[in-house]
């Protein structure tokens, strides 16, 4: 589908699958939609809800405009430019009060935006979100750097998986990380760590305007189960739960654990 952002017109993919409420699917930094695709084969979910994960621009199959010279600028994702997509998506489909669920970084966005347009949505499921994640983006420098390959980055991510989860899964998870334009792993962290805050704007999140269920994985040491479940106190009437057995990557590292967390978040929005 091709939208208007800031200016430019942008080729954005998105695959989907089911039927029902709309819900939007956000992946991980670095990353592509593939990571929700074994949503997309459960009825219990599909009978009822209509999957639709979308490429952030410059990931996947969501090519960079032609309209600019995007290759003489530095990649950098900010929230107003983040912010837009799912709602400019949501707009472009037709969609009525669609949820929105992201991890990580769509983690993070999913409480931006039950902060800033929680009358564009029914419900938004962070998983793996919080309020703040601390760190130093100049430290980071390895994450794009000619001598190191984007095979580092897949064996970082496999750190923040649960040693538990399948290995094939895990293996997956990290594959997709070895794929991905070199720039846009460390562009997209300036969101995660730079750029996102809510620590003093979260009390303002009202609940019984959006519905908010915040998922924290065990194994996590990015965003922990601490900061999600800090993050679920200063939102007054959202839910929150600590994921035993998984990592960073509930969805695509162990799909079969994440499930019997999420279907209830599900049936309770369905209802």
């Amino acid at each position: 589908m091709h939208i208007e952002l800031q200016g430019h017109d942008h080729r954005i993919y998105f695959e989907e699958a089911g039927k029902g409420i709309p819900l939007l699917l956000q992946h991980t930094a670095g990353a592509h939609g593939s990571q929700w695709r074994h949503l997309f084969e459960i009825p219990e979910i599909t009978d009822r809800f209509r999957l639709i994960a979308y490429d952030l621009p410059f990931h996947g199959k969501s090519v960079p405009p032609v309209s600019r010279q995007w290759w003489q600028e530095k990649y950098d994702l900010k929230g107003e430019f983040l912010r837009s997509i799912p709602l400019k998506l949501s707009q472009a489909l037709n969609l009525n009060q669609p949820v929105f669920m992201g991890c990580s970084v769509g983690g993070l966005l999913a409480l931006d935006l039950a902060h800033k347009h929680a009358d564009s949505f029914k419900a938004v499921i962070s998983v793996e979100g919080a309020l703040n994640i601390e760190g130093a983006l100049q430290n980071l420098d390895v994450m794009w750097h000619p001598q190191v390959s984007n095979e580092y980055k897949a064996k970082l991510m496999e750190g923040l998986m649960s040693p538990t989860s399948p290995i094939a899964y895990r293996k997956e998870t990290s594959f997709v990380y070895a794929s991905g334009w070199p720039p846009a792993f460390i562009g997209d962290l300036y969101y995660y760590i730079a750029d996102y805050d809510l620590r003093g704007q979260a009390t303002e999140i009202d609940t019984n305007q959006v519905g908010v269920h915040i998922l924290s994985g065990e194994y996590d040491y990015s965003g922990t189960a601490e900061l999600g479940k800090a993050a679920s106190q200063a939102i007054t009437g959202s839910t929150w739960k600590e994921m035993k057995g998984v990592g960073h990557f509930p969805m695509s590292e162990n799909p079969e654990i994440f499930l019997t967390y999420l279907l209830p978040i599900l049936d309770r929005i369905a209802s």
